[in-house]
């Protein structure tokens, strides 16, 4: 029935419900999970967790364990059994590394060899999605489908979720308008969204780039610090008004404007970063810390949107050889990386370091 919702639907609304503290339920062959996010977890609900039957598991990313000192049999992630006496300021401590340095003993902290990760796998990879802490308490259930309907939660199939979370969003137009900018007065914006309900992306084409001929082309992510508040943490801003100079001077070019702040991870884990770095923490370690990597973007989304555009090759502004990798992998033949050293100062000469040293950026 064409009235029920997709598998990127019913992910869509999953990252809302654990966004605002609401379960979530993961099915799979009769089997499954109850799944609340760390973050937002509320005293009542951890209450009703812990009155169900079985053990409730916090899961975490390898690189938040690595910190806690917490064993990740599963390679990617640790799942820690919750003693009774948990309550939610416990287990937000365990996920979120604000206060690590101020109260540095949570443990000892055993985790789980035997049993299958599965569950708590998806159970990260949706709290990812929904840009907040990658910790989830995961409850094994016999009865996923009926415990759903009989608490109206939302219901995902562990299998079609777990390779949906894997794939790139197909993305669809959804208009372009004339766009006069001081760079160029022949832009236009083109919008972009993404099938699966996540964040809007933006093209803006500068004059009337030939589609059979290499376009100067910018993947950029967005940085509402650098772009709009003109922070000095990072070199984003001046990068985006470079490659915007550099296209204008030139008469064409497209800049692909992708809403992946903070290399992936969202505003709010973004500014969770910085003040990790304020504690000494370099930009790579904080992400560590929070349970990310060093980098969340998917530069998939760039590759489809310069091909829907009509676009096939590419001279890429870019430091970045994993955005050159990635173009070449999803078939946009990058025929030059033409360098953008813009935007260095005495507050970012760190945060550039790290990014040569640890990321491999050309600067």
């Amino acid at each position: 029935m064409s009235l029920l919702p997709s598998v990127a639907e019913l992910i869509a609304r999953a990252r809302a419900d654990l966004r605002m503290g609401v379960p979530v339920v993961l099915a799979d062959a009769g089997q499954g999970a109850l799944v609340m996010a760390a973050e937002t977890l509320s005293q009542e609900r951890l209450d009703d967790l812990l009155a169900l039957p079985g053990t409730a598991v916090l899961a975490l990313t390898a690189r938040r364990a690595e910190t806690l000192k917490a064993r990740a049999y599963d390679g990617d992630l640790a799942r820690l059994p919750l003693p009774e006496e948990a309550e939610p300021g416990w287990i937000r401590a365990l996920a979120d590394p604000k206060d690590d340095l101020r109260h540095p003993m949570k443990g000892p902290l055993v985790a789980l060899r035997e049993g299958s990760a599965d569950m708590h796998r998806i159970a990260i990879k949706l709290t990812k999605s929904a840009r907040i802490l990658p910790a989830a308490l995961v409850l094994e259930i016999a009865d996923p489908m009926g415990f759903a309907a009989a608490h109206s939660l939302t219901l995902l199939p562990a299998g079609p979720t777990a390779a949906q979370l894997d794939q790139a969003s197909a993305m669809y137009p959804v208009v372009s308008a004339r766009l006069p900018l001081a760079v160029s007065e022949a832009g236009r914006l083109h919008v972009f969204r993404p099938e699966d309900g996540g964040e809007e992306h933006y093209a803006v084409e500068i004059g009337r780039p030939a589609r059979d001929k290499p376009v100067l082309a910018r993947l950029h992510s967005a940085c509402f610090t650098g772009d709009v508040l003109g922070s000095l943490k990072c070199d984003c801003g001046p990068q985006l008004q470079g490659a915007l100079t550099q296209m204008g001077a030139e008469g064409a070019g497209v800049l692909l404007y992708l809403n992946q702040e903070g290399r992936g991870i969202g505003l709010a884990n973004k500014m969770r970063a910085y003040s990790l770095q304020d504690q000494g923490f370099d930009t790579v370690e904080a992400n560590h810390r929070l349970g990310f990597e060093d980098d969340e973007r998917d530069f998939r989304l760039g590759a489809e949107l310069l091909q829907r555009m009509g676009f096939s090759q590419v001279r890429l502004l870019t430091n970045n050889p994993a955005k050159i990798a990635m173009m070449e992998k999803e078939g946009v033949h990058v025929v030059e990386r033409v360098p953008l050293k813009v935007g260095e100062n005495a507050f970012n000469k760190g945060y550039l370091a790290t990014k040569a040293r640890k990321s491999g950026h050309l600067l």
